[in-house]
């Protein structure tokens, strides 16, 4: 039985998209380190998760998810391109860079130190683009109205509200938990998903704008959820509409994947693809993403009669993995195919 988790040999239906893939299962775990990434032996993993959103002109906003390792977390680095900016305590996970120029990328990354003073490696790199500066602007932005949510499983939620309003235009939303920013999103999105929540809880949410001048507006309405009793796997945020079937070309098989793409309030820029319970390829999309339904191909091998099981997920915006969609099976050369 040959089966080929290799770079894709063939590529159908995909026309101005850009893919990246990491496709042996070895180069998988390697996808998106280099050298400069290597930590120290026995030191805690790289942070997942890390997003990166413009909150001003001057300033963006950094997040990721906590790092678990055997002797704890003592702090964050957080690095701008090659240059630790932030010192982070160990129990918080989000830091806003400042100080920074207007109308310039930057690229941010994470790493982690225990408490015996390992630092682990870097995590992925993530940009993010500073809007223009603006003349003196004290006016804040309206308060963001209509909010509202949807409980999606016992550990994420969906938060919507409609636009805010600011004379030089709204820049991010802030999402707090009762007192505590803990997300934000870009200015032209007004929807988000919330994942690493309890099962069972009260939750309270509220969002401000902020502007590009740094003014925050008043808090919205609070939206209140009770998170799902017991656990899932996170099918709420899975993608849909998963159909898998194959084809023949040139004496070779290929996976057909189609799906849509789960609601999140941002675009799903990345996918995991599983092959019979192992990660088989990334898929990133460059440019403009589907909104809705998405199609991909890729090589299996030249063997008739081979069944393999698929499911895949998706990156949420705010780094964290979705749920898999289910699982389906599907045979090398089945119906003449």
């Amino acid at each position: 039985m040959r089966r080929v988790f290799g770079p894709v040999s063939r590529r159908r239906r995909l026309p101005g998209r850009v893919v990246a893939l990491c496709g042996a299962l070895a180069l998988l775990a390697a996808c998106g380190r280099g050298a400069a990434d290597d930590g120290e032996g026995g030191g805690p993993g790289a942070p997942a998760g890390v997003t990166a959103t413009a909150g001003s002109a001057t300033s963006v906003h950094v997040m990721w998810n906590a790092v678990s390792t055997g002797a704890g977390v003592r702090e964050y680095e957080v690095y701008r391109d090659a240059v630790k900016v932030e010192d982070v305590p160990a129990g918080e996970h989000m830091v806003d860079v400042t100080r920074l120029a207007p109308s310039t990328t930057y690229r941010f990354t994470v790493r982690a130190r225990d408490t015996e003073g390992r630092l682990g490696p870097r995590s992925r790199e993530v940009a993010a683009t500073t809007p223009a500066a603006v003349a003196a602007d004290h006016s804040p932005p309206s308060r963001p109205s209509a909010p509202r949510g949807r409980v999606v499983g016992a550990r994420v939620v969906q938060l919507s509200w409609s636009a805010a309003t600011d004379d030089r235009g709204v820049t991010s939303y802030d999402v707090y938990q009762g007192g505590t920013r803990i997300h934000s999103v870009g200015g032209g999105q007004t929807a988000t998903v919330l994942t690493g929540l309890r099962p069972g809880t009260r939750y309270s949410f509220t969002v401000r704008a902020r502007d590009a001048a740094d003014n925050l507006s008043p808090a919205s309405t609070p939206v209140v959820l009770t998170t799902a009793p017991g656990t899932d796997d996170g099918r709420g945020t899975a993608p849909t509409a998963f159909h898998a079937a194959t084809h023949r070309t040139d004496g070779a098989y290929y996976l057909d994947l189609d799906w849509i793409a789960p609601r999140t309030g941002g675009v799903v820029t990345e996918y995991q693809i599983q092959l019979d319970g192992q990660p088989a390829t990334s898929l990133v999309w460059g440019g403009t993403p589907p909104r809705g339904t998405a199609s991909y191909s890729f090589y299996l091998g030249r063997d008739a009669g081979v069944s393999h099981r698929v499911r895949l997920r998706a990156r949420l915006p705010d780094g964290t993995w979705g749920g898999f969609s289910p699982e389906l099976t599907v045979t090398t050369g089945a119906g003449g195919k």
